[in-house]
């Protein structure tokens, strides 16, 4: 059901937790199935410096969370900006169509977490 990109960045999520002194934090939920995705983060020299998210939910909205940050820490933000869902999804190899939210979800926490910042 699950691949085994997603299951892994499940069973052993990258940059868990909250960035200290964060430049951006940003909690999103998604109101159809209670899925809360929080990211956090510190940025330096306009890079992505320390990303971190807190995820409670399904297992695809935890990995997401996980890949997520994988694909922008060390990244530009305006590099980020354009992440776009499909490569995420490419990312934790592919979400069943009942899973897709999770993917959303994500996304919209990133374009929260950079709408804090100064351009």
């Amino acid at each position: 059901m699950y691949s085994s990109q997603l299951l892994d960045h499940f069973e052993h999520p990258r940059n868990p937790g909250e960035v200290a002194d964060a430049d951006a934090i940003a909690q999103v939920e998604n109101p159809a199935c209670g899925d809360i995705l929080k990211l956090s983060l510190k940025i330096v020299n306009g890079h992505i410096e320390e990303i971190g998210f807190l995820a409670k939910g399904c297992v695809p909205a935890m990995a997401c969370g996980s890949a997520l940050t994988e694909l922008v820490k060390g990244q530009s933000v305006e590099a980020a900006r354009r992440l776009r869902r499909e490569e995420l999804v490419r990312s934790v190899g592919g979400l069943p169509e009942a899973s897709s939210h999770a993917s959303h979800l994500a996304i919209e926490a990133l374009a929260v977490a950079l709408k804090q910042l100064k351009p």
